[in-house]
């Protein structure tokens, strides 16, 4: 079969190998890949910043967004071959740790676990894959090509259950929210603060063109200004920043109103330094009891909500965020970043 493999650590290492068909074991699906989305973190593996092949073997197979079909399955499980599946991205620890031992495998405290195609696991970049039966989500078959979004919107529902875990602390009763980042993981954290009633903001850079038009077909606000003055008018209860630049990282965290939440889903580059007030800001989060939260990853509970997401969704909006679609032959234009794209997806078959 052909899949999309690197070697991590080594930059331009990206290609497409003809490898073994996989043989599923007990317990496992045998499934035909039918896409996979294209994220921040496959393109830094690609660039050789990150990643970890399985053990003893100098290649991994690329992918955690995946999508596809079932084509076997273990008799007796609630799996049948067509059904539309995806494949849950991480493992719990082998030790575990008292978070992976009460399923919050994303919480892991050891860092011990390993992830479908980016820590020590191949992942779904490939025509055929197996996965475990109890790490597979069987998605509505009318999610269709959509399903391919199911692996970000993980993200941003556990995103929104950690605000409110954190806004639970007192009475929180949000009324205002700002995304920042027009990308996938920020216009599915917009969706999802629309459906729970919100005012919902959404910035980004960009002025014009697909992005825009999401979240303004979401009914959200666009604003393509800095985070200060956008904060300062809309005072939001609640900040889900989604682009990971640290600049934005710092206005969002001063820019909530009181005892608001800022939750943390984007991965800033390290090395890269900017001049902080951190007295000013440690005034703020303290006098208005504001609090900030790292967010990442995602565990069954997580995959169940985004799966009823997505199904609630409007399926004209959602296909409006695949941006392209490019033949796995030419991954390597999926690996380039292009201004106007919000997701691109690689079709496997």
């Amino acid at each position: 079969m052909r899949a999309l493999t690197v070697e991590p650590g080594k930059a331009g290492s990206a290609a497409i190998r003809e490898l073994p068909d996989p043989a599923p074991a007990a317990g496992e699906l045998l499934v035909e890949g039918v896409a996979l989305g294209v994220c921040g973190t496959d393109r830094e593996i690609a660039a050789g910043g990150y990643g970890w092949a399985p053990p003893g073997r100098d290649h991994l197979v690329l992918g955690h967004e995946s999508l596809g079909r079932v084509r076997e399955a273990p008799a007796g499980s609630e799996f049948t071959p067509g059904d539309l599946v995806v494949g849950v991205v991480r493992r719990p620890d082998p030790v575990p740790c008292g978070a992976c031992a009460h399923g919050a495998f994303d919480m892991c405290r050891n860092g011990r676990y390993t992830e479908r195609g980016i820590k020590h696991l191949d992942g779904y970049g490939s025509r055929l894959w197996t996965v475990e039966t109890g790490y597979a989500v069987k998605l509505d078959a009318r999610l269709d090509a959509a399903g391919v979004l199911m692996e970000p919107t993980t993200v941003v529902a556990k995103a929104w259950e950690q605000v409110e875990k954190v806004g639970a602390r007192s009475w929180f009763e949000p009324r205002r929210a700002l995304i920042t980042g027009a990308g996938p993981i920020g216009l599915l954290a917009a969706m999802l603060g629309v459906r729970r009633g919100l005012e919902v903001h959404v910035l980004d850079k960009v002025t014009s063109g697909p992005k825009k038009d999401a979240a303004e077909a979401l009914g959200a606000r666009y604003h393509s200004s800095s985070v200060t003055d956008v904060a300062a008018k809309a005072k939001p209860d609640v900040i889900i920043e989604a682009t990971g630049v640290s600049s934005v990282v710092f206005e969002a965290m001063a820019g909530t109103a009181a005892y608001g939440v800022v939750c943390l889903t984007g991965v800033s580059p390290a090395g890269r330094r900017i001049t902080v007030d951190a007295g000013a800001l440690n005034r703020e989060i303290v006098l208005e009891n504001d609090a900030v939260v790292g967010s990442v990853n995602a565990n069954l509970s997580h995959y169940a909500a985004a799966a009823d997401a997505l199904l609630a969704a409007d399926p004209a909006w959602l296909a409006r965020l695949i941006t392209r679609r490019v033949p796995l032959a030419r991954f390597a234009d999926a690996l380039e970043s292009h201004p106007d794209d919000i997701k691109v997806v690689l079709d496997l078959q």
